[in-house]
């Protein structure tokens, strides 16, 4: 199922957050959408996943545009904590569950086993380690065509993030799935990525192959960014 964004620009006010933004993703592969904070990569998830609408052009999911409707297609793990801290692990489960006819429990209940998380435990007890875990657990249970990560490592030390790498590996379906990650830990993910894309102040300013990346060129993705990078800045001064 392809996401496909055209020409499309969205602002905060006077402020760009996106601008012209030309992109495609297929199904089979897993991108990361990399660049600084604030560079848009957090606005591109959100209008794939009908949370924001673009000021002009259009968004759409298997030529659907994307509204809030598209939820049904499209998995959305966001860097905020969405929960209720009252509930214990098996309620917010279940309350996913009645929320998405996708969910699929039995997956839920295998990925809290290898994430190590006791369904008797209340969300409010859980570490900001096992929060994550959980969250991963939530998007990775629904059988949908798009699944989005928004910073899925943020703040989460070594181990948890080893899970999830492997969580990913092991539970999209690359024949049916477009998975996009968003995020500026390029280490955690290079093993995975398929295709490279970065954004900078709201602007595609490259986007490659990874394993063309390393062969040809013999880059890796993290001194890859980092020489576009200086690129961009060069060419403000």
């Amino acid at each position: 199922m392809t996401v496909c964004l055209k020409d499309v620009t969205k602002k905060y006010g006077s402020e760009f957050a996106l601008k012209d933004v030309n992109l495609e993703f297929v199904p089979g592969k897993i991108y990361g959408l990399l660049g600084p904070n604030g560079s848009g990569k957090s606005t591109t998830l959100k209008m794939i996943t009908g949370l924001v609408y673009p000021n002009s052009g259009k968004v759409t999911v298997s030529g659907e545009e994307a509204t809030r409707r598209i939820s049904r297609k499209v998995a959305y793990l966001t860097e905020l904590d969405m929960f209720y801290d009252l509930f214990t692990v098996a309620k917010m489960i279940s309350f996913y569950a009645s929320q998405f006819p996708d969910f699929n429990l039995d997956k839920a209940k295998q990925l809290l086993i290898e994430m190590d998380l006791k369904e008797t435990k209340k969300i409010k007890q859980l570490s900001k380690g096992n929060r994550g875990r959980l969250k991963l657990v939530l998007t990775l249970a629904r059988e949908v065509p798009v699944i989005l990560l928004d910073e899925p490592f943020s703040g989460l030390d070594a181990l948890v993030r080893e899970s999830i790498v492997k969580s990913l590996l092991t539970y999209i379906d690359f024949d049916k799935q477009t998975v996009i990650i968003a995020t500026h830990e390029i280490d955690e993910i290079e093993s995975i990525m398929d295709e490279v894309i970065v954004i900078y102040n709201g602007k595609i300013i490259g986007c490659e192959n990874v394993e063309q990346l390393r062969e040809d060129q013999g880059y890796s993705v993290l001194d890859w960014f980092k020489s576009i990078l200086k690129e961009e800045e060069r060419g403000k001064k």
